[in-house]
């Protein structure tokens, strides 16, 4: 039987970072908080928080975290008014965060928490029962989760126009490629790649800056740092008043994207579900 007062401290620490804060929302003292993970700790014979610094939360921990978050969100399905609200740990591509999906993020029905990983990964954290939803590129079910389509987001490879004369002046080449640098978000973004390959038939080594953040991406392809995959929805008036130049207009990269999100809490989520669905049928491609 697991201690739920102690899974409760876990997750505040977990949330907010220190065990005051964990003890400030709790109304609690740090040392009581200390001591419900260190029994918790001593129970399962396994480290659940690093204590750092900074401190983190191992696997172990946040799986824990994520287990409390889910009985809670089934218990708000059954009170008419629940004594907490829930919290709702999601995982969300950091493009779709920036184009289409904030607004519907206010129908979820308990607290947000976030987790911001690539389309292609993002069911690494259903299947390990971090969250119980994810916008993702698979469509394949996780097992005991449905997978929704969303649409497709267009994406353009893009850049200004005086970069664009002065790496690509006789068109866009594999040499030009190997040459010209390109931007990155991070280690998992294979954007960039897959479009080159798609357009030169071959596999060139990308020069690349890695900038981790939708808005600054795009701001860095404007300022003529680098090419890169732009969402068509956060780059068009750029397009249109010439700031951005499309490399290959005849060649977008289409990602299709899902809504996968736990059985067990599907119908507490149908809210937030919905507003996803409408907010996606506005934005992406059919």
């Amino acid at each position: 039987m697991l201690d739920y007062p102690a899974l409760a401290a876990l997750a505040e620490v977990i949330r907010r970072g220190s065990f005051d804060a964990a003890a400030a929302a709790l109304g609690v003292t740090p040392s009581a908080i200390s001591q419900r993970i260190r029994v918790l700790e001593d129970r399962l014979g396994r480290v659940l928080i690093d204590r750092g610094p900074p401190l983190r939360s191992t696997p172990e921990g946040l799986r824990l975290a994520a287990h409390l978050d889910q009985v809670l969100l089934l218990e708000s399905g059954l009170a008419e008014a629940p004594a907490e609200r829930p919290v709702l740990r999601l995982a969300v591509n950091a493009d779709s965060l920036a184009t289409w999906v904030m607004p519907a993020l206010a129908a979820a029905p308990g607290l947000v928490d976030l987790i911001i990983d690539d389309q292609d990964h993002a069911l690494g954290w259903l299947r390990g029962g971090i969250v119980v939803a994810a916008i993702t590129s698979d469509d394949r079910p996780v097992p005991g989760c449905d997978s929704l389509r969303l649409g497709a987001m267009r994406y353009r490879a893009t850049a200004s126009p005086d970069f664009v004369s002065q790496h690509f002046g006789h068109g866009v080449t594999p040499e030009g490629l190997a040459k010209a640098p390109s931007l990155s978000f991070n280690s998992k973004d294979a954007l960039q790649n897959r479009w080159a390959q798609e357009l030169t038939g071959q596999r060139p080594t990308l020069p690349m800056h890695r900038i981790p953040v939708s808005q600054a991406f795009a701001d860095a392809a404007r300022l003529g740092l680098g090419w890169g995959m732009n969402p068509e929805l956060l780059v068009r008036r750029d397009l249109a008043e010439g700031r951005l130049v499309d490399l290959a207009p005849d060649l977008p990269l289409d990602v299709p994207l899902f809504w996968q999100f736990s059985r067990m809490t599907g119908a507490m989520l149908a809210p937030l579900t919905n507003a996803i669905r409408k907010a996606a049928r506005a934005a992406l491609l059919p």
